[in-house]
């Protein structure tokens, strides 16, 4: 009898791996790069399977519990049934985003964050809604906004450099009315990928979030990162895109900014030369100007900010991680 218990355990477990499973599909082992609608295991509070708006159909959305303030985050809807269209509700602003399909799923990826100079640490409601056969699903999301200790710089400067003449005001506000509707950009169609491509290879002088104190007084904190290039040194676009506003601005000088698509504006400062203008179409990696120190600067360099939805956000992360690293 014993015998025959023990043949019988041996028999099971020799065909065992030969039996069929049911796996569920976001389980699939895909390649790296291939996981587009993959819930990670690191993702076990950013991300759940929501809503069956259709029999057979699922959505499954993908976006972040909490974020610190000033830094980008994503956000990825994927379903099986195609997509009608997607809208995005994120402080105040409305994006919607392009949506690709990979592997007969629809997928929507897009980009948002927050501005290290306005944000406050606290909840902050995300909501998406995807409509499939003229039904809307709406989801909603409480994403936690958390302080980042950014680093402190006391500089002493020219009296000129920190406080502006009179007889500049007027060109100053003109100057703002321009670039903050280039940073409140909002196109359809998405044109950059991840990691975005660094406009020039020089060491970062001056970090994004750097609390300036400048002659003694505390000063906004510095809105992009500095980026070490020689006079004259090609900057390059960080991604494809429209040149959507070129000029020369008293704080930031010979400037260019470049629309990549749903809400997604880089920006390039205290250039020597532009060499692309407005509606000119770029293509990532092409050089757009010449790396000098325009403006209010005390030696050449690229000031390079990316804002995302009108929000100046940190580059640093979007220069480093794929999609995949950043829905982590």
């Amino acid at each position: 009898m014993k015998r025959f218990i023990l043949l019988m355990v041996l028999l099971i477990a020799l065909t065992l791996p030969l039996m069929p499973v049911a796996v569920p599909a976001q389980n699939f082992g895909l390649e790296e790069g291939d996981d587009i609608g993959f819930v990670m295991p690191g993702d076990a509070q950013a991300a759940e399977a929501v809503a069956v708006p259709a029999a057979g159909s699922a959505l499954v959305l993908i976006a972040p519990a909490r974020i610190g303030i000033g830094q980008p985050f994503l956000v990825r809807l994927t379903s099986d049934q195609p997509l009608d269209s997607v809208s995005i509700h994120w402080q105040g602003k409305e994006v919607v985003p392009s949506i690709s399909v990979w592997n007969n799923r629809h997928v929507m990826l897009a980009m948002l964050g927050t501005d290290v100079l306005n944000a406050k640490p606290g909840k902050q409601e995300l909501s998406v809604i995807a409509s499939i056969d003229g039904k809307e699903n709406t989801f909603r999301r409480t994403v936690q906004l958390f302080p980042v200790k950014y680093p402190r710089q006391e500089l002493t400067l020219p009296k000129n450099m920190v406080t502006p003449p009179a007889e500049t005001y007027e060109r100053i506000g003109a100057e703002r009315v321009l670039t903050t509707k280039a940073k409140n950009t909002v196109t359809p169609q998405r044109n950059w990928r991840l990691p975005l491509l660094r406009p020039v290879e020089g060491k970062i002088t001056s970090l994004y979030g750097l609390q300036r104190i400048l002659n003694g007084k505390p000063k906004n904190p510095h809105r992009g990162q500095d980026l070490r290039s020689p006079m004259g040194n090609p900057v390059k676009a960080t991604a494809d895109g429209v040149v959507i506003l070129v000029g020369d601005h008293y704080y930031a000088g010979n400037s260019v900014y470049i629309d990549h698509g749903n809400g997604v504006v880089s920006m390039y400062f205290h250039l020597s030369k532009p060499i692309v203008k407005v509606g000119d179409k770029v293509q990532r990696g092409q050089a757009i100007g010449l790396s000098g120190m325009s403006g209010r600067a005390t030696g050449p360099h690229l000031h390079f900010s990316v804002s995302v939805l009108g929000q100046l956000v940190d580059p640093e992360p979007l220069l480093k991680m794929t999609v995949d690293e950043m829905l982590q």
